[in-house]
């Protein structure tokens, strides 16, 4: 081969590489953007993906679609077992969900090298340059992000469209540049309806390249790229498209090591999903080749790009159809292959799994409602301590000490890990909205975390009253009593407006937070009032004293977490 036909085949290579490198950018731009516009729907859609299967299933369907990645959404679902937020059984239904979700980029790619009288790219290049001036020149967040759903959108067509164009510029061109390429594929069984020892290689190729791009979708628009070229029959594609399939698997077993069991299960379950899959299409494929690419044929005449797009789709949702009846049974072989420990007990499986993953970063919309939560459950392990530091006060019996030094160990570990968590989220590309949650949260977690240090004030309280014998009056007791009931008021507004960042709260908030604030005053003139007529004695008055105090802070803590969710809800909302 000539020095010229060396470089017309490196050229067209580099071309290939490039148009690659704009598709996926242009999926990441897209996927992104898309999450964003709909990650309140992603988060409600996740709450729902519980009920039953058939959920699940619709579930991990318009996630994958959105976020343009069934890895992605895979690696989400490894996160949520990993923590205890989803079941294996509700994993499972999501994963086989996100399987038919990913099939949509097939039909795309489809779509840029069908034979239409308008030129399909063409317009989308327009619609990539009109998003560029929405991203450019947009003042409000929302239209920014529609220019960037454009644009990604329309660098998805353009590279694919330099894919088929460095191609075909080798086979359209005559001489030994196009026998020789033409030759290459025809070797491994180019026009066959049956294989033979092509179909490992076929099906081995499509596992690697898309072990390797970490992204079946890519892969797949090559070989429709290929396909449309008449470099590989619509047999060949069929085994590498099965390929892709077994290979999209990498990135959740990769992402489940050093995670628990049952992540480990959850990865496994995709897997074998996808495996048994291709299984169950390579043995007919096999043995009825010829009927199978007829069948193609006559659904989608003269149209293999069309014909490969089908085919994906009706091998995810078939192997879906027929493996939802059978989730109790893949999660028991998950249970065989990744064995418990011994023990009983998975050394992994501690406080751990009550967590944030850091595999919920996939989808950032979705990991700002999980911290939320996480947030959440801070809070109330930083009030239960606060109760019980105060039933101690009360009562004079510090028995339970250990109990909530425990409690007091699991918020400052829960601080930190938020706070880490918090730190890699806001690197992610979020919303602006979400920006915002994000960086409140910071605040309400210190918030809480000065709450459980006020409780461990008041622990302290009560040994120092033990040690000098002092007592509080009935008056004291009850007013001590009075304000605890106002904070609980209030504990119980800010938690369910935080949970649900709803401003309806506000009015109740307000009102609690102010009998705070006054029974503080209360209890300092009655402790006034009672130092005057000899009733308290100085031990106990200087407690008392301090924990008016102490409690009107805690109370302060609890406004400002209800005062964080202005930054990001509208007062009409």
């Amino acid at each position: 081969m000539s020095i010229d036909g060396v470089l017309q085949i490196v050229y067209a290579l580099f071309y290939l590489l490039g148009g690659i490198t704009v598709f996926m950018i242009g999926m990441d731009i897209l996927g992104s953007n898309l999450e964003k516009a709909a990650g309140s729907k992603m988060r409600s859609l996740i709450g729902k993906a519980t009920k039953n299967k058939f959920l699940g299933i619709g579930t991990g369907t318009v996630i994958t679609a959105i976020i343009q990645s069934s890895s992605a959404t895979t690696v989400m679902v490894v996160g949520f077992v990993n923590i205890g937020l989803m079941t294996l059984t509700q994993a499972t239904s999501i994963i086989m969900g996100a399987n038919i979700g990913t099939t949509i980029t097939a039909f795309i790619s489809a779509l840029s090298m069908g034979n239409f009288e308008l030129d399909i790219t063409a317009v989308f290049a327009l619609i990539a340059f009109i998003g560029l001036m929405m991203t450019l020149f947009a003042k409000e967040e929302k239209n920014k992000r529609i220019g960037y759903i454009l644009a990604g959108l329309g660098m998805i067509f353009v590279g694919l469209y330099t894919m088929s164009f460095s191609v075909s510029n080798l086979t359209e061109t005559p001489g030994e540049v196009r026998d020789a390429i033409v030759n290459m594929f025809a070797s491994i069984g180019n026009n066959k309806t049956t294989l033979t020892w092509e179909i490992p290689v076929l099906f081995l190729l499509g596992l690697v390249l898309t072990g390797i791009m970490q992204s079946s979708s890519a892969v797949t628009a090559i070989v429709i790229t290929l396909a449309s070229e008449g470099l590989i029959s619509i047999h060949m594609a069929i085994f590498i498209v099965l390929g892709t399939n077994i290979g999209t698997c990498f990135t959740a077993v990769i992402s489940s090591i050093g995670t628990t069991t049952n992540a480990k299960r959850a990865a496994c379950i995709h897997l074998c999903f996808n495996i048994i899959g291709c299984i169950i299409f390579s043995i007919p494929t096999i043995i009825w080749g010829r009927q199978i690419s007829e069948f193609l044929e006559y659904i989608m005449p003269g149209n293999v790009t069309w014909q490969i797009a089908i085919f994906h789709l009706f091998f995810n949702v078939t192997t879906t159809l027929i493996l939802m009846w059978f989730i109790p049974q893949l999660v028991k072989l998950s249970t065989i292959i990744v064995r418990d420990k011994k023990g009983g007990k998975n050394e992994e499986e501690g406080e751990k799994d009550e967590m944030l993953d850091m595999r919920l970063l996939k989808t950032p919309a979705i990991a700002v409602g999980q911290a939320r939560k996480e947030i959440v459950k801070m809070g109330q392990i930083a009030f239960s301590n606060y109760k019980l530091a105060v039933n101690m006060l009360l009562s004079y019996d510090i028995s339970k000490k250990s109990e909530f030094a425990e409690n007091e160990k699991r918020i400052n570990e829960l601080n930190k890990y938020i706070t880490q968590f918090l730190v890699k989220l806001s690197s992610e590309d979020i919303s602006d909205i979400d920006e915002s949650k994000v960086s409140s949260f910071y605040h309400v977690t210190s918030d809480i975390e000065r709450i459980g240090d006020y409780a461990e004030n008041i622990v302290e309280y009560t040994e120092e009253m033990r040690k000098t014998n002092a007592k509080f009056s009935e008056s004291a007791v009850a007013e001590i009593n009075e304000m605890d009931g106002y904070l609980s008021e209030l504990y119980k507004n800010v938690e369910m407006a935080f949970a649900n960042h709803n401003l309806s709260y506000s009015q109740n908030i307000d009102m609690a937070e102010r009998s705070v604030d006054l029974m503080c005053e209360k209890m300092k003139e009655a402790h006034i009032s009672r130092t005057n007529e000899g009733l308290c004695t100085p031990e106990a008055g200087s407690v008392y004293l301090q924990l008016a105090v102490n409690m009107e802070r805690i109370g302060d803590h609890m406004n400002n977490i209800a005062n964080s969710i202005k930054a990001y809800v509208q007062p009409d909302s």
